[in-house]
């Protein structure tokens, strides 16, 4: 008998299907496309970063066994499937706040794995060539 589970996880928006919300429905779909993508942007970082692994290896190292790049590439998807599931880089919750502001999601978004807050968004800069910005911190004025 093997310790690997025989079903996967019910994915949150085939869970809330019959939901009678429908923004319940809405966000939980929302939710699994983030996640989704942010899988699958893990899973292209984590590819590209084994490519580059593979054309600096030897030709006779393991690295370059046919067997072996399809076994690592499917623990490569593995391994971006379960950070993505924590959201460990945080694309998710980004594109969550972009697609779904005024529906309450950022209080849920900006909650890391762990229970505690993100920090909030930092106040928007003035650009350098900006005379306001110049003038006021060099503490001279042009008269």
């Amino acid at each position: 008998m093997s310790d690997f589970p025989t079903s996967s996880p019910m994915p949150l928006a085939t869970a809330l299907d019959g939901a009678k919300d429908p923004d319940a429905r809405i966000k939980a779909q929302a939710t699994d496309a983030a996640v989704k993508f942010e899988a699958f942007f893990i899973k292209q970082m984590i590819s590209q970063m084994r490519a580059g692994t593979r054309a600096l290896a030897d030709d006779d190292s393991a690295e370059n066994k046919r067997a072996n790049q399809d076994m690592l590439d499917l623990a490569d998807g593995m391994v971006a499937d379960a950070l993505a599931q924590q959201r460990a880089f945080g694309i998710a919750d980004l594109m969550l706040k972009q697609v779904l502001p005024a529906a309450g999601l950022s209080s849920a978004a900006s909650a890391s794995p762990s229970g505690e807050k993100t920090p909030a968004a930092l106040p928007a800069r003035t650009p350098a060539g900006d005379p306001a910005s110049t003038s006021a911190s060099s503490g001279t004025s042009t008269s």
